[in-house]
């Protein structure tokens, strides 16, 4: 409901936010474009960061209405790093799996279909569909599509993926993303592991018990675990459970 309130200058149009039921400044009221329905700038920041954690675009909040909250409506509310993260989103549920490809650098990492790097690659280097080479459109650096590394010039993909260079290339892949989900690694056979739910006390295929918090040998007499996660109520806790 919007109405006009008079002050002893000029009159404000004043709106009810149906949300948060707060009375505000018309001109503080953020519209849905295509259903209009309107709510308070607040309250729809709050909505659209609430779908993003859980990982889905947002639409309008009004009980049965599925009109999109567009990207451009968003730059109002939102700081620009959230625009982005909705930016990239749209962008990765346009692309079709089988179409995607991420730039190999670690700084870059850019996500593109492969029709479009390879047509924006041709331009430049002669060949390109043919040898695998790609040129990332957004840092602008060449990078193998078959190998998925940096572009190797001095070998073809069959030489390259039987050198050490490959092996290295790939460890330092697994390694980052190990590092980034926070993956353990078996200090006994190396085996990675990754705890998905459940109980932090991993026993590894090769038998080796440890902590999936610190990645120390599990709490025994030579124990040298000592997370504050399992402190003696844990413990025993733990313990019933199994």
């Amino acid at each position: 409901m919007t109405w006009s309130e008079e002050t002893d200058y000029s009159k404000i149009m004043k709106e009810t936010c149906v949300i948060c039921f707060e009375d505000t400044d018309a001109d503080k009221i953020f519209s849905v474009d295509d259903c209009l329905h309107r709510y308070y700038f607040s309250c729809m920041k709050k909505h659209v960061e609430m779908k993003l954690l859980n990982g889905i675009m947002a639409s309008c909040p009004h009980d049965g209405c599925k009109s999109e909250v567009k990207l451009e409506s968003c730059k109002k509310i939102l700081a620009p790093e959230l625009v982005e993260v909705i930016s990239q989103r749209i962008k990765e549920s346009a692309i079709p799996v089988s179409e995607k490809v991420y730039c190999p650098f670690p700084r870059c990492s850019a996500l593109m279909s492969k029709h479009e790097v390879l047509e924006y690659t041709k331009t430049c280097f002669v060949g390109a569909e043919l040898l695998g080479a790609r040129k990332c459109m957004k840092c602008l650096q060449f990078f193998c599509i078959n190998c998925a590394v940096p572009w190797h010039s001095s070998m073809n993909c069959h030489d390259y993926k039987r050198s050490n260079h490959y092996l290295q290339a790939e460890d330092t892949k697994m390694k980052s993303l190990a590092a980034s989900r926070r993956w353990r690694q078996c200090v006994k056979c190396n085996h990675i592991v990754e705890l998905a739910e459940g109980c932090y006390h991993i026993t590894c295929r090769c038998g080796y018990e440890f902590c999936y918090s610190c990645g120390a040998v599990w709490k025994n007499k030579r124990a040298t675990c000592s997370c504050r996660i399992w402190d003696e109520r844990n413990i025993i806790r733990d313990q019933h459970q199994r």
